[in-house]
């Protein structure tokens, strides 16, 4: 059976007074998270200087796997350290490749609406096809690249084969892929991903 990969979106409340520690407390459970199966990356970015609101994102292979790092003795400890200091506000979920697309400001737009008793608060995720767009503007250039270099640089690359090129290239590029690249481009394209939709026009 296929699972989608889960990330997990969380805005928390930092004391301003505390920044220097609230900084070291999020490092360390990043390292934490690395160590268990299934763990795909993490990111977090502060609202603003003056803001003490952080949003942090991170991601696991499938339910199984997430489950295991957040029942776990490591992060219950780490959550516990950090309290004195760090306020959970908000989490949201996203399954599949839809996670990376979130805008942090898209978990306070929600918290707002619902304040406003909004009925319809959480904002979308772009269109799978500005989606499948952003995937290959950062894809296509970089397995262009690493073509171009193993071929040029790697003796003996041609003779092994169309399965072992495409495995090599698969586990070196993935990662790149989910750790750097598509986080950089989806912020480049911030903009286009999170402009609204255009209404179509009834006939008239």
């Amino acid at each position: 059976m296929e699972h989608d990969p889960i990330t997990v979106s969380i805005e928390r409340r930092v004391n301003p007074a505390s920044i220097s520690e609230a900084t070291i407390w999020v490092q360390a459970g990043i390292n934490l998270a690395n160590r268990y199966p299934g763990f795909l990356g993490s990111g977090w970015v502060r609202a603003g200087a003056e803001s003490d609101v952080w949003y942090m994102l991170y991601r696991f292979a499938d339910e199984q796997t997430l489950t295991d790092w957040e029942e776990s003795k490591e992060r219950a400890w780490w959550l516990s350290s950090g309290r004195e200091f760090m306020e959970q506000s908000r989490v949201e979920r996203r399954s599949g490749i839809e996670g990376w697309f979130d805008a942090p400001e898209g978990i306070l737009r929600v918290d707002e609406a619902e304040r406003s008793n909004d009925p319809d608060p959480v904002p979308p995720a772009p269109p799978r096809w500005k989606q499948a767009v952003s995937i290959w503007l950062g894809f296509f250039p970089l397995n262009l690249v690493f073509t171009l270099l193993v071929t040029s640089l790697v003796p003996g690359w041609e003779p092994l084969g169309v399965f072992l090129h495409v495995l090599i290239s698969t586990l070196i590029l993935t990662p790149i892929m989910t750790y750097w690249l598509l986080p950089l481009v989806t912020r480049m394209l911030r903009p286009w991903l999170t402009a609204p939709r255009r209404a179509r026009r009834s006939a008239s």
